[in-house]
């Protein structure tokens, strides 16, 4: 999908990660998510600007390629 994550299975598990490194895709929308500003996470994990901004695009380009089906509704 991109040059800056690879998906290896002998690297985390098989799991997205920032090409060069051990550090999941997951990490990094997890931390942004959780409130950590793109300088902790460049300082954090040792990644680049360009890095938090390709699995950003990653989690976006997998969410675009999910099926969303409306949940049942309550049992009355």
């Amino acid at each position: 999908m991109n040059n800056r994550i690879v998906i290896d299975p002998e690297i985390q598990h098989g799991k997205p990660v920032i090409a060069g490194t051990r550090v999941p895709v997951t990490r990094i929308v997890g931390g942004l998510a959780g409130g950590m500003t793109r300088a902790e996470i460049v300082r954090e994990y040792g990644v680049s600007e360009e890095d938090i901004a390709a699995a950003l695009n990653y989690a976006t380009e997998l969410i675009e390629l999910e099926t969303f089906r409306p949940l049942p509704a309550p049992a009355a």
